[in-house]
């Protein structure tokens, strides 16, 4: 019967590459302990200390086969340890950035929604107060206001006189500013 105990490293390495169980278990029974305070020491989180340490074991058991050792065993033990727990400070440093990225799009696109959300009923009571106006008076400020057109040109196209086309402009937007303040005149612009 083997005393796995008194074994040397090496030799408990090449009966865990022959399926030992018995030798696999007494490598985590000699380098759990130190693996697991190494591993918390980094990542102060219990949890997460244990969870390196359990899957490091979980994958050196079902790749014994391949494991390769330029180094003695306690190296490459605290290796592998080293190196999952850079794996996970990095991708909780991905997730946090993930999520503070997620959050200011939500907070910025909630508040753009809700202006845009604003903008869209304004203009279609804007719009529905336009077609309420005389309809001579509604001709003349949508080929203003939708067709750019100058006074002019408005003028020509209606057979009216420019003093007329400005006056219907300016009594339409009398009329839109009385509803709507000075918000109306704003649209009325920007849309210009």
């Amino acid at each position: 019967m083997i005393s796995y105990t008194t074994l040397a490293d090496t030799d408990l390495v090449a009966h865990l590459k022959d399926g030992d169980k018995a030798a696999f278990t007494e490598i985590y029974n000699r380098y759990k302990g130190l693996l697991y305070i190494h591993a918390y020491q980094k990542l102060r989180n219990q949890s997460e200390a244990d969870d390196v340490v359990h899957e490091l074991f979980a994958v050196l058991w079902t790749k014994r086969n391949d494991l390769v050792l330029r180094t003695h065993l306690s190296g490459y033990l605290y290796q592998a340890v080293r190196n999952r727990i850079i794996d996970l400070i990095s991708h909780k440093k991905v997730a946090s950035e993930y999520m503070v990225s997620l959050q200011y799009f939500i907070d910025h696109s909630e508040a753009e929604t809700d202006h845009l959300v604003r903008a869209n009923e304004l203009r279609a009571l804007i719009e529905k107060e336009i077609s309420a106006l005389p309809p001579k008076m509604r001709a003349v400020f949508e080929l203003s206001r939708n067709a750019n057109l100058s006074h002019k040109e408005i003028a020509t196209e209606l057979e009216l006189s420019e003093m007329t086309v400005k006056k219907h402009v300016n009594n339409a937007l009398k009329i839109l500013r009385g509803k709507f303040g000075i918000l109306a005149y704003l649209v009325y612009i920007s849309q210009h």
